[in-house]
């Protein structure tokens, strides 16, 4: 069962979920909402790490936003320092996926110092993938007009519950390999709802200017990275390209997933999760992982 807790910071209360014993791992993602059920992304990890869940700003019982700029990855990061400091912790690792991956490539640029590494993936280092007719994102795309409509009816105050669970379904539909998988997902304990007003910054402000592939080669910290080879919402290569961007990244390659190996690949996913442990000069101590490829 994961523990919640209110941590008191010099930013405000933020709503946090606490599971697992080990190194202190942060985990969070741009504009998903949290409870006590936790996350299947965040689960895996709690076999072998102290994992916080954390709703950012606006999300469950967190602080709220006095403008949307306190929404954008930049002012988040300020937020999980200072969630950090209020727990007295020296130095933690963050995991994300999808934007959390890529909030976690923005920490590492912007606070490098407070991470022992970073865990990313379904993720891009530039806004280049929304771009890519590989993405339903991209106005190629044949999913781009029905998914904006998607979140647009998301970011709808009054749609009813009902409604959004019929919208996230069908938003998950595009996203996985799978649709056996989506339908066993869907029977599991799980959170992390929608935040109407977080994605809506995301996409209409944030994003448009996100681009941290220059400063990702400065970064010196441990990363590891991993993506579906049929992920259709931020397709394989900008996975690829995220690790050679970082000097010292692993990269991995989930063989049968779209957006969530975590889901598709669970075994496997696992497996990566415990390559995270360890590493020695660099090199993956577990050698090459069952049912994924090891590339760069």
């Amino acid at each position: 069962m994961w523990v919640q807790r209110l941590i008191n910071t010099a930013r405000g209360t933020f709503e946090v979920f606490e599971k697992g014993e080990g190194e202190p791992l942060a985990v969070t993602h741009i504009y998903s909402e949290y409870d006590d059920r936790g996350n299947a992304f965040a689960n895996p990890f709690t076999e072998h790490y102290h994992v916080y869940l954390i709703n950012l700003r606006g999300a469950g019982k967190s602080e709220g936003a006095q403008s949307e700029e306190q929404y954008s990855m930049k002012e988040s990061v300020l937020d999980l320092e200072a969630i950090r400091e209020a727990l007295q912790i020296p130095k933690w690792g963050f995991a994300g996926h999808s934007t959390g991956g890529m909030l976690a490539l923005v920490y590492a640029v912007m606070r490098e110092e407070s991470l022992t590494k970073i865990i990313a993936g379904g993720a891009a280092a530039s806004v280049e993938y929304s771009a890519d007719p590989g993405s339903m994102y991209c106005k190629e795309n044949p999913n781009f007009e029905r998914i904006i409509e998607i979140m647009n009816r998301l970011d709808t105050a009054g749609v009813a519950l009902e409604e959004r669970r019929a919208l996230g379904r069908e938003w998950n539909l595009m996203s996985f390999h799978s649709e056996e998988k989506m339908e066993s997902a869907f029977q599991k304990p799980n959170s992390g709802k929608t935040v109407g007003d977080r994605l809506t910054y995301f996409r209409k402000v944030d994003c448009k200017t996100y681009d941290v592939r220059d400063d990702l080669k400065q970064i010196n910290l441990t990363a590891y990275i991993y993506a579906g080879i049929y992920d259709a919402q931020c397709p394989h290569k900008f996975g690829v390209e995220i690790a050679d961007c970082l000097p010292n990244a692993s990269f991995t390659s989930f063989l049968h997933s779209n957006h969530y190996p975590f889901f598709e690949e669970e075994e496997e996913f696992d497996a990566f999760v415990r390559s995270t442990l360890n590493r020695v000069e660099g090199v993956l101590t577990s050698g090459q992982l069952t049912g994924a490829k090891d590339e760069r």
